[in-house]
């Protein structure tokens, strides 16, 4: 048996350091008895030791506050953006909503009527749909990340045009970048073709992972478009699965 321990901890002395198994109670303990020498060497690498795991403890919690501050930093540099004509019509600007560290990202195309008068991303028809869809994914809204390509309203709802595109894509890559989601899912054509700079179809593209910019992306069909074709929703279901899978979801 001691044997046995020894060998234990000997790896686990080599996995986290030398004296791991010591506390500071112990060491304050053999200082009262005056065992000097041994815990002033031994005590240099607990404090070693525990300021270590201080330090990683602090670099998570900084990484999630500096995914917040950029996210607000984007937000404060947007503004009240007259960067297209699309701020003639709108009446918010709909930044995004949701987890700044958040493994999942949806991306849309745009805000319609709903969003446009809340300022929230996906909060109509199509974004019950999409709660629905992520709830059955065995998350909440408020575990992914969700966005459009345009912040603003295009008039009655069409699609954005090109110059409206690129005047807000800087922003949305910004988004992405700060969040650094694991999986990215590029709801619609729109969202799909600003992603990757092409005319991709997304009849064509939906299912598939694609790599970008070190992450998954993964087209599937807009929520809008389910509500006009009903039966398409086992298709959207078929690729959520394919996320849920790299995620690590609905494992028992």
């Amino acid at each position: 048996m001691t044997e046995k321990f020894d060998q234990w901890k000997e790896y686990l002395e080599s996995v986290y350091g030398a004296n791991c198994f010591f506390t500071k109670d112990w060491l304050r303990r053999e200082h009262e008895r005056g065992n000097t020498r041994q815990v002033s060497r031994i005590d240099r690498d607990v404090d070693v030791r525990e300021r270590a795991v201080s330090h990683a403890n602090k670099l998570s919690e900084d990484s999630r506050a500096a995914a917040t501050s950029s996210l607000e930093d984007i937000r404060a540099d947007l503004g009240d953006c007259k960067r297209c004509k699309l701020c003639g019509t709108r009446k918010t600007i709909v930044f995004g909503e949701g987890n700044p560290r958040a493994r999942l990202m949806f991306i849309g195309e745009g805000p319609g009527e709903q969003e446009d008068l809340q300022g929230r991303p996906f909060v109509g028809r199509a974004g019950q749909l999409l709660d629905k869809i992520i709830e059955a994914m065995g998350l909440k809204r408020e575990d992914a990340y969700i966005a459009n390509v345009v912040k603003c309203r295009p008039p009655a709802n069409r699609r954005p045009e090109p110059e409206e595109v690129a005047a807000c894509e800087p922003v949305l890559f910004r988004q992405i970048d700060a969040i650094a989601p694991e999986v990215i899912v590029a709801l619609g054509a729109t969202a799909l073709e600003c992603l990757l700079k092409s005319d991709a179809k997304i009849t064509k593209a939906r299912g598939t992972f694609i790599d970008y910019r070190g992450r998954k992306l993964l087209p599937t069909y807009h929520p809008a478009y389910l509500l006009r074709n009903p039966p398409a929703k086992k298709d959207v279901w078929e690729d959520m699965r394919k996320v849920m899978a790299v995620l690590g979801l609905g494992k028992e």
